[in-house]
């Protein structure tokens, strides 16, 4: 049995408040997010990838 499952799941971390952040930080703030939204597609991609492998598989 996979014990990530019987873990509860990742709360959300708290959001910054943009309104104090300086023009050079929202600027770091974007890349960091544009780098984590590029991770999630490529896990995404991974995820459909194996998912079709399963489908091929059990339709044989």
């Amino acid at each position: 049995m996979d014990t990530d499952d019987l873990e509860p799941p990742e709360r959300p971390k708290e959001r910054p408040d943009l309104e104090t952040m300086s023009i050079e930080a929202l600027g770091v703030r974007i890349e960091e997010l544009e780098t984590e939204i590029a991770l999630i597609r490529e896990v995404i991609s991974n995820k459909e990838q194996a998912r079709s492998s399963a489908d091929s598989f059990f339709k044989s």
